[in-house]
């Protein structure tokens, strides 16, 4: 292949990618505990230098030149976002570092322990306390679930303590993770260890508060501009592509014409 093809190809493919991580933090600019994606790349090597090649001649022009970009593994930034106050008792926010512990039936599989910064929490008509958004069980420290009376004020302190009458009846599953690169987004503003992965949780630092929610750590103008800036990169190297490609023309049509 042409090896400004291959170049322009790969800023298409790189850029249509980070298109693709900053169109969905746009479309989640209002949901709850979400947390921004960075769609990241990196240089490719030359040939050369990629398989290890050291003993072949090369030229150092067009190493110098660069092999185009590679997708990199995309990053969540777990940034705070802002905490509004609720009218609804169950309704908790972070303020600070640490994740909600919460459950996930799939069919007859086990139940999945997930984390959230989403913690829009009710009660189900048997007094379980769940998410507000899929009726997901809200787990304790001990990954049980968590049942409450429904007739009795709840009060929910800053480490997750659950109290009613006057006595601790539950303690919130309220974690954090030394490596944050080890969770994974499966959807509903929710995270996952990777599988495979090894990763013990610790008690969170952050604090917990008590009828309030935490907005979405995406800033749209941010996202708006993330957007137009990848889409201008894969103009850029369509346009890149389509260069080589007149280049190519040219010296089919007029280098190769036989006098």
């Amino acid at each position: 292949m042409n090896y400004g093809y291959a170049i322009g190809a790969s800023g298409v493919l790189a850029a249509m990618h980070r298109q693709d991580v900053a169109a969905n933090n746009l479309a989640n600019v209002t949901t709850v505990g979400f947390k921004m994606d960075v769609g990241a790349t990196v240089s490719r090597e030359a040939a050369r230098v990629e398989d290890g090649l050291y003993n072949l001649p090369s030229n150092k022009l067009l190493e110098h030149l660069g092999a185009g970009v590679l997708l990199a593994p995309t990053r969540t930034i777990f940034k705070q976002g802002m905490v509004e106050a609720s009218s609804n008792p169950l309704d908790v926010a972070i303020r600070g570092d640490g994740f909600l512990t919460v459950g996930s039936t799939d069919g007859d599989s086990a139940q999945t322990v997930r984390y959230t910064r989403d913690g829009r929490f009710t009660l189900d008509p048997g007094g379980r306390m769940v998410s507000a958004s899929d009726g997901s069980p809200v787990l304790d420290s001990q990954h049980n679930p968590i049942h409450l009376d429904p007739g009795q004020k709840i009060e929910i302190d800053g480490s997750g303590a659950v109290r009613q009458g006057g006595r601790e009846v539950a303690s919130l599953g309220f974690v954090d993770f030394a490596d944050r690169s080890v969770l994974r987004k499966v959807g509903e503003s929710r995270f996952e260890i990777n599988p495979g992965g090894e990763a013990a949780p610790r008690a969170a630092t952050g604090t917990i508060v008590q009828s309030a929610v935490e907005g979405s750590a995406v800033d749209p103008i941010n996202a708006m501009m993330a957007v137009q800036n990848a889409a201008s990169a894969v103009s850029a190297s369509l346009r890149l592509m389509s260069m080589h490609d007149e280049l190519t023309g040219r010296a089919i049509a007029q280098l190769g014409r036989v006098a």
